[in-house]
C-alpha cells in the first residue's frame, strides 16, 4: 500500500471498455499510486489483478453517491483514492456525482483535497471502433435510464435528435426492470427515420462476451439488448457495407472521386464553405420568392428564426469563411 502524504487526493479514473489493452497509462498509474480503490463491483473485477495490497471498497449499482461520499471520507484521512468508472468518468460516470458531493461539503479547488480526472474511452468510442466509422459526422448520446431523469424529458430529447438527423448512441438501453424504454425510443425514431436505417448493437465491447449485431431501426427492439449494450443508430446517410457501418463526413457534397483522382464539384472551392453553407444559404433566402412560413417549412426550421434571419440579412454577400478543420 502506498504511504499517505497527509494531503488527500481523489482520482476519477476512467477504465475504458475494461480490457487492459485499452487502459491508459495514466489510469494504470493512478491505480498503482492509490491507497484505496472504490467502485461498482463489476468495475472492480475488471482491474482485480492490479489491486494487490490496496484497500478495496466495492459498492452496488445505484450507490454512486455512496461511492463519492466514501471517497471524500478517505481523502480527508490523507489517502489517495482511485474512484473508478468504466468508460470515461465524465460520461455517465462518477465525475458529476463526486463534484456534487464535494461542493455540498464545502470543497473548493484550493482546498486540501486534490481532484484529478483521468479520461478513458467511452462506450460510444469503443463500440464505434468495433463496427466501423458511424460517428464521423454529428452525433450525440442519450441514456434511456429513467432512474434519475423523467421519461418525458428523455422522450423529448429522443424525438429532437431523431428529427435533427443525429447519429445517436443509446446508453443504458434496457435492463431486467426497464424493458419498454427501447421500444418507446424506436417508436420515436420511426417518426422521423426510415425503417431500414442502420443500427449496430454492441454488447460487452472488448470484453470476453463481446457480441456485435447489425440490424435496422424497425427490427432494433427485437435484438438481444441489455445493460452492457450500446445501441448506435445511424443518420439518414449512414450505410453498412462489408460488415462496416459508415456515416459519410460529407466529402461527396464537394468532391468527385474517380480513378483515384479528386475533383472539386462545380460551384465548390477547396478550403471554402459549401455553396450551401451559411453565406450561400443566406443568399438563397435573400433572392427567394417564398414567404417566411414557406421557407420555415422548406428548411424545417423555426418560423421565428427565419423571420429574425431575414430581418438581419447582409446587404452584400460576405466573403466565404475558411472551412473548419477536421474534428
Amino acid at each position: 500500500m502506498n504511504t499517505t502524504t497527509g494531503k488527500g487526493k481523489i482520482m476519477l479514473v476512467g477504465l475504458g471498455p475494461g480490457s487492459h489493452d485499452h487502459l491508459t497509462a495514466r489510469a494504470r498509474a493512478a491505480i498503482a499510486e492509490a491507497d484505496t480503490i472504490i467502485g461498482y463491483v463489476t468495475y472492480i473485477k475488471l482491474v482485480a489483478d492490479l489491486l494487490e495490497g490496496k484497500e478495496v471498497i466495492r459498492k452496488s449499482m445505484t450507490e454512486e453517491l455512496d461511492r463519492a461520499i466514501e471517497s471524500l471520507a478517505r481523502a480527508r484521512q490523507g489517502k489517495k483514492v482511485a474512484l473508478i468508472s468504466s468508460g470515461d468518468a465524465g460520461v455517465y460516470g462518477m465525475a458529476g456525482p463526486t463534484f456534487e458531493v464535494l461542493f455540498q461539503a464545502g470543497w473548493t479547488p484550493d482546498s486540501d483535497i486534490e481532484v484529478e480526472i483521468i479520461p478513458g474511452a467511452s462506450a460510444l468510442n469503443t463500440c464505434a471502433a468495433l463496427v466501423g466509422a458511424p460517428l464521423t459526422h454529428d452525433f450525440c448520446a442519450i441514456s434511456l435510464s429513467d432512474l434519475l431523469t423523467p421519461w418525458a424529458t428523455i422522450a423529448r430529447r429522443l424525438d429532437a435528435v431523431a428529427y435533427a438527423d443525429f447519429v445517436v448512441a443509446l446508453y443504458n438501453p434496457k435492463s431486467g426492470r426497464r424493458t419498454r424504454q427501447i421500444v418507446e425510443a424506436q417508436r420515436l425514431f420511426l417518426r422521423h427515420r426510415r425503417p431500414d436505417t442502420p443500427v449496430a448493437i454492441v454488447k460487452s465491447a472488448y470484453r470476453p462476451k463481446q457480441r456485435i449485431e447489425f440490424t435496422t431501426l424497425e427490427r432494433m427492439s427485437e435484438c438481444d439488448i441489455g445493460m452492457l449494450t450500446t445501441v448506435l443508430i445511424g443518420n439518414s446517410n449512414t450505410f453498412v457495407r462489408d460488415g462496416l457501418m459508415v456515416t459519410p463526413r460529407g466529402y461527396s457534397n464537394k468532391y468527385d472521386v474517380a480513378d483515384g483522382e479528386r475533383a472539386t464539384r462545380s460551384g465548390e472551392q477547396a478550403g471554402r464553405s459549401l455553396s450551401t453553407g451559411l453565406n450561400g444559404w443566406l443568399e438563397s433566402l435573400r433572392i427567394s420568392d417564398e414567404t417566411p412560413a414557406q421557407l420555415a417549412a422548406h428548411y424545417r426550421l423555426p418560423l421565428d428564426y427565419i423571420i429574425a434571419t431575414l430581418a438581419d440579412l447582409p446587404h452584400t454577400e460576405a466573403e466565404p469563411v475558411t472551412e473548419e478543420g477536421h474534428a
